[in-house]
């Protein structure tokens, strides 16, 4: 009897230590199971974003006009006195320059979505460099220059209330404006202005991401604050203009969508207070 219960004891630790193994093998595979769907659900939520182009259909069309408060001007050109610049600039004089500067016709090259993280150096999904001269985004000079020391903003506000000047992104594609992006470079510091962000800003370094909010709210204010002017200098801001391939609206519904862009300007005293 003692032999007996001796084997049955034997025999029960054999089957724990079987069906411990057992266990371990299946929470093991469940483990490895859950792994695999989080490493594809990681590639998938990477790739989304990124609209396909496969077929070459691409974003289509673009208006862009700009324009600055009284007190300031700008152009394409430095120049030596502030009546030499202007208060706006015409898509058609933006086209013309980048153009002759980069050899590709902006209203016949749609852009692509690519991405950055310096605001210099533009990249495709698959991590090659976008040529500057490629037209997947676009990339100019303003020149600007004040009639008094201040600080410059980007507004969303009109300049009066018979037109409807202030920055904003149309598209007839709405998640299209929310993928775009515009960045300003002056003074080593660039200022990205990504409109999904709403009225907030955050600083990383040299860069400030910042974004808007509707034109009936719009103040002037640190979140929206950009590069300063000093009276009578002239002061280049190198600006870029894509649509950024890891927005998550940047799908397939944008492709072949129409946009335009309004950028406005304005300016507070070197206290951040409005001008009077």
């Amino acid at each position: 009897m003692k032999h007996n219960d001796s084997n049955k004891v034997l025999t029960k630790e054999l089957n724990k230590d079987s069906n411990q193994k057992k266990t371990g093998i299946k929470q093991r595979l469940y483990v490895s199971v859950v792994l695999t769907l989080i490493a594809l659900v990681a590639i998938t939520a990477a790739t989304v974003a990124w609209f396909s182009i496969a077929d070459n259909t691409k974003v289509n069309t673009m208006a862009l006009d700009i324009v600055t408060d009284v007190e300031m001007r700008m152009d394409l050109d430095p120049h030596s006195t502030i009546d030499q610049y202007v208060r706006t600039l015409s898509f058609e004089a933006i086209a013309n320059r980048i153009q002759s500067e980069k050899g590709f016709s902006v209203a016949n090259t749609p852009l692509e979505p690519v991405t950055t993280n310096d605001c210099m150096i533009f990249r495709y999904e698959d991590g090659s460099i976008v040529k500057s001269d490629s037209g997947a985004y676009l990339e100019f000079t303003l020149h600007f220059m004040a009639a008094k020391d201040m600080i410059v903003h980007l507004t969303s506000a009109n300049s009066s209330d018979d037109v409807s000047d202030g920055t904003s992104i149309g598209s007839n594609v709405p998640s299209l404006s929310q993928s775009m992006r515009i960045s300003f470079t002056a003074d080593g510091q660039t200022y990205i202005y990504d409109p999904g962000l709403g009225d907030t800003r955050s600083v990383s370094g040299t860069f400030a991401t910042f974004g808007l909010p509707p034109e009936s709210q719009m103040e002037l204010s640190d979140n929206n604050a950009m590069f300063t002017l000093k009276e009578g200098v002239n002061k280049p801001v190198k600006v870029h203009i894509w649509i950024e391939g890891t927005d998550p609206e940047c799908t397939d519904e944008i492709k072949k969508a129409e946009y335009s862009i309004k950028l406005r300007f304005s300016g507070t005293d070197m206290e951040g207070k409005p001008f009077s």
